[in-house]
């Protein structure tokens, strides 16, 4: 789905190919009979205006019944097309389009929430195949939302006028080619002289006019794509303001935030006045190309031979209504250049989308592009834990120093390591790493096998979901019973919350804005406690609870998650302890001058250290053993 033709075709050669050929089978039999109606709307027309005209005629026995009659044929077909053909079209064009935009949607959601994080590497620069730089993407959530939506509706719109085109070509042609009379200079034609003058009308009328249509539409799909930019920019600048509402207010930050709207804003501005001259020129180009086609061209074909005295006047107003119609029908394109400038426009939004998913699907290549991206990731046998060696870690571009480098640390099973270091030295950067969420640099990143890991963040953000789902998040709720949720729940503070489980928030507000960051971070603990993962990063998951508060949190993850392994980046200089006193953590990890330097913290773990690190037989021996009486392939792996 990487150009517009495969993105256009991509729903009918999908898993649900006959849902899309179904409708689309549907529709365009509507728009054929649409077609064959509108010729007999015109020829009823012209059959009405014929009996006005010859009203007075003398061999009219019965004028005012012909008129009648006429009147009645006419209104029945407009209302037979309009009605019925035309609602029912609509109603299952829109289904299409809400079929197809569905589809489109999930894929790209399913693209960019995969386990690749594509949603992350995503938001990136990076570099294409000749190394011009690419930059990232603006306003994802517009490109998914509103750009697959109207390129879509606009993709179907435009199938249906050139099916509608086309059969109008075909219908109309007909009944021109079967109606038509020899015109003098043109014998050589004979009978159909007549046609070949109304089509030659047509065609030199319509296609210059469309080509120059196709100029303006190009001038459109620009400032369509300028406009779609700016707009989604001062959208998400809006959508960023509620959610630090509060930290604006506390910081009186109004003034400048009504700086930066203006700002926005008054790129909005430019961009739509350029547009609006554009569009209010075509549309007086418009009008004047349709009154000179439909009241000039139209009746000009049919008027030599009427003046001849070759064709009768009811002939030559039949005529004229079909040759009308048939300019109406081919000047769809003409009439609709806007919303195909729109169409190309959010198009070519969808396909920016799709090239920098694809780009990112090997995101060490992707990264490579822009800087050093060397990391190494295996496992070992769960016994020795975690294990970093040779880590540099950098930032985007051609640097060469690393910011911070570990040349080994090794974290045993069920150890607890504390890191600190001044701000802005890389704590939160190393556990990244560590987690495949840091892109530049290099190293060898040792995970223990079996091992669940789980990545507590300072910054909570809820979605709104039942709380329930937020407390077994990442897994799906229907993998834990009520009650070992609200077990988790009472054991990290939050009891109070219990009996709204199955509720997405409470008195009117979603959990995102009912919870206070503390009440957010013993959210979090409580996954911990359900999920009780081998493998914990805390990175200041504790940063917004009071010094009994983060305690209990210690307590709560030590008592009920033995042997867990824990790694944690806190503000504070020294490591919380019990209630009693006692050591949460066996270790510090210091971050200094762009060194990362691994020292126990309790009195004789050195040793212990020692035993299990650098003489592991005996703990291996029970290993050993057992793979020993395992067959030859299962041994190698």
């Amino acid at each position: 789905m990487r150009g517009f033709w495969g993105l256009m075709r991509a729903y009918w050669f999908s898993d649900r190919w006959h849902e899309a050929w179904a409708l689309t089978a549907v529709i365009a039999l509507l728009t054929a009979a649409s077609s064959k109606v509108g010729v007999w709307i015109a020829q009823a027309g012209g059959e009405l205006t014929s009996a006005i005209a010859l009203f007075h005629w003398q061999e009219n026995e019965s004028p005012l019944a012909t008129i009648v009659m006429a009147m009645v044929w006419l209104v029945f077909l407009v209302i037979a097309h309009d009605l019925g053909i035309f609602g029912v079209r609509h109603l299952f064009s829109t289904t299409l389009h809400r079929k197809w935009r569905g589809w489109l949607t999930g894929r790209f959601n399913a693209a960019l929430l995969d386990a690749n994080h594509t949603h992350l590497h995503v938001q990136a620069g990076g570099r294409d195949a000749d190394g011009t730089a690419v930059p990232a993407p603006d306003n994802i959530d517009q490109r998914v939302h509103e750009s697959i939506k109207d390129m879509t509706g606009g993709a179907i719109g435009l199938a249906m006028g050139v099916l509608q085109v086309v059969s109008s070509l075909f219908f109309f042609g007909q009944v021109l080619i079967s109606t038509s009379t020899p015109i003098a200079g043109l014998e050589m034609f004979g009978t159909y002289g007549a046609a070949v003058l109304a089509f030659a009308a047509v065609a030199a009328y319509v296609p210059l006019n469309t080509w120059f249509a196709l100029k303006l539409g190009g001038a459109l799909e620009r400032l369509s794509v300028a406009s779609q930019k700016v707009e989604g920019s001062f959208r998400a600048e809006l959508t960023t303001l509620l959610r630090r509402s509060f930290h604006m207010a506390a910081s009186r930050g109004e003034s400048v935030q009504q700086e930066t709207n203006d700002r926005l804003y008054t790129g909005i501005d430019r961009v739509w006045a350029r547009l609006n001259w554009f569009d209010a020129g075509y549309k007086a180009y418009n009008k004047i190309y349709d009154f000179i086609g439909f009241r000039v061209v139209a009746y000009a074909p049919g008027l030599l031979p009427y003046v001849n005295n070759d064709i009768s006047l009811k002939n030559y107003v039949t005529g004229a209504e079909l040759v009308n119609r048939l300019i109406q029908e081919c000047s769809w394109f003409i009439h609709v250049m806007p919303s195909i400038a729109s169409l190309k426009a959010n198009a070519r939004r969808v396909i920016e989308l799709a090239d920098a998913i694809e780009r990112v699907q090997s995101p060490d290549d992707f990264y490579r592009s822009t800087g050093r991206s060397e990391f190494r990731f295996a496992r070992q046998h769960g016994v020795f834990g975690l294990t970093v060696r040779d880590l540099e870690l950098m930032h985007a571009g051609e640097e060469t120093v690393p910011f911070l480098s570990a040349p080994l640390l090794r974290f045993r099973r069920g150890e607890w390591t504390f890191i600190k270091g001044a701000s802005g030295t890389g704590k939160t950067s190393l556990i990244k790493a560590v987690n495949g969420l840091w892109p530049y640099g290099g190293g060898e990143i040792v995970l223990p096998e079996g091992v669940a890991t789980f990545y507590a963040a300072q910054e909570v953000r809820l979605p709104s979901v039942s709380l329930k789902q937020l407390v077994c998040l990442p897994q799906p709720e229907a993998e834990h019973t009520d009650t070992r949720v609200a077990a988790a729940l009472h054991r990290a503070g939050l009891g109070e919350f219990i009996e709204s489980l199955a509720e997405p928030g409470r008195a009117g507000k979603a959990w995102e804005d009912l919870l206070s960051g503390g009440q957010k971070q013993k959210l979090v603990l409580a996954r911990i406690l359900l999920h009780r993962p081998g493998l914990l990063f805390l990175d200041e998951a504790t940063g917004a609870l009071d010094v009994q508060a983060k305690v209990a949190f210690h307590q709560a993850i030590k008592d009920n998650c033995p042997g867990i392994t824990v790694i944690s980046v806190m503000h504070e200089t020294e490591p919380p302890r019990s209630a009693t006193g006692a050591e949460f953590y066996d270790s510090v990890l210091a971050i200094a001058d762009g060194m990362a330097v691994k020292t126990p913290l309790r009195p004789g773990l050195p040793a212990e250290l020692t035993t299990i690190l650098e003489q592991p037989e005996p703990l291996l021996r029970p290993v050993a053993k057992a793979r020993a009486q395992l067959p030859v392939g299962q041994k190698q792996r």
